[in-house]
């Protein structure tokens, strides 16, 4: 068996919704108008953050065992959504943008393709239902 994990989403308002991990951090939900005030974050963005955060803890961690080192990392997700409901998600594209004075193109394609094939869970889940594709730049 393999590790829990526990969240609990809760209702604060007419529609504002509090996520709330086992760790006690929370997050702020909402939706759009009309159907929300816009307090928060959408689920899909989470779904998005999700994806890439978990990417670049892989990808920063993969890096930093192969000696590398990065002071500006971040990654942009962009999804799209196919019209009719449900509105899930067609395609995700991840842009990794990288700052470092040892970073390499083949150290930092390799780390993402560990994170894509074997270490990321949220890629892994999401994989073989959205077509994910990701570039990246060494600034």
């Amino acid at each position: 068996m393999g590790t829990e994990v526990k969240a609990t989403v809760t209702l604060q308002g007419e529609t504002v919704l509090k996520g709330k991990a086992h760790t006690g951090h929370e997050v702020q939900i909402d939706y759009i108008p009309p159907f929300g005030g816009d307090d928060g974050i959408l689920p899909m963005e989470l779904l998005l953050i999700s994806l890439a955060g978990c990417s670049l803890h892989t990808v920063l961690f993969l890096l930093r065992k192969m000696g590398k080192s990065t002071n500006k990392f971040e990654v942009h997700a962009v999804g799209q959504r196919q019209s009719e409901h449900p509105t899930v998600f067609t395609s995700i594209e991840l842009l990794y943008l990288l700052k470092g004075d040892d970073l390499d193109a083949s150290s930092v394609e390799k780390a993402i393709k560990l994170s894509e094939e074997t270490y990321c869970p949220v890629w892994a889940m999401l994989k073989n239902n959205v077509a994910i594709t990701w570039k990246y730049s060494i600034g």
